[in-house]
């Protein structure tokens, strides 16, 4: 069952698959200063991408704005920090890699969220962000009708105009390219990379067994084809190239 902020934050991950290792084996294969370095995992629910990070990370912090996540007898963080990802209490040029996965999309100014991460990244370090695909057929983060909140994926709704797609999901952003880059407008970072990946799956695979594996393989097959931009999700990686704040 979805928990009381589910509409607000999202429902962090409380187990580890498939789906995730391989987001896991993307963000290692991206941050080579994630070797002995100083991470962030902004936004980190109930911190199960902090506690697999800390195999390679000198250290690794965890943050989230939800006290009862951070406290929760499943969470696995050495670190943790409540706060809002538009204030992270740390000094400027202090990480060496700050991952934020399905975070940006639920902050009240993203803009801000991106800018706090990268003023504590140090020159040189890596931001990792994913964030939902506006071009994805399904919206994944449930939606309002009636006055009521519906949890649950939402076929063709990240397909209508913003006015009507924002009435039904007020709750949640979805990114276009575009609107992505346009959050790293007169920062200091240059792109080293931009993919649109399919999920995981794990629920489909649960379920129907062998099936769910051959889709699962001919998504991600998608991924190396155009029409990887009807993916589940943006997977940017930037690195700070100067110190402007």
């Amino acid at each position: 069952m979805p928990s009381s902020e589910a509409a607000l934050r999202g429902e962090p991950s409380r187990v580890w698959r498939d789906g995730q290792e391989r987001r896991l084996r993307l963000i290692r294969a991206a941050a080579p200063m994630l070797d002995r370095g100083r991470v962030l995992v902004n936004g980190c629910g109930y911190g199960l991408y902090a506690y697999k990070l800390s195999r390679w990370a000198a250290s690794v912090h965890g943050l989230d704005i939800e006290l009862d996540r951070l406290s929760h007898p499943i969470a696995r963080i050495e670190l943790p920090v409540c706060s809002a990802g538009e204030y992270l209490p740390y000094p400027d040029s202090i990480f060496d890699l700050v991952l934020s996965q399905e975070v940006l999309e639920h902050v009240t100014d993203d803009a801000a969220a991106v800018g706090e991460i990268v003023r504590v990244l140090r020159v040189g370090g890596r931001g990792i962000f994913f964030v939902p695909n506006r071009w994805y057929p399904v919206e994944t983060h449930g939606a309002y009708w009636g006055h009521q909140y519906h949890f649950g994926n939402i076929p063709m709704l990240n397909y209508l105009p913003n006015n009507l797609r924002n009435r039904f999901a007020p709750h949640v952003r979805a990114y276009t390219r575009r609107g992505l880059y346009r959050l790293l407008d007169a920062l200091p970072v240059k792109v080293i990379s931009h993919s649109v990946i399919y999920g995981g799956y794990d629920n489909v695979i649960a379920r129907f067994g062998h099936a769910g594996r051959l889709l699962r393989a001919w998504l991600h097959f998608l991924e190396r084809t155009p029409l990887s931009w009807l993916g589940l999700s943006h997977f940017l990686v930037v690195e700070k190239q100067s110190q402007l704040f």
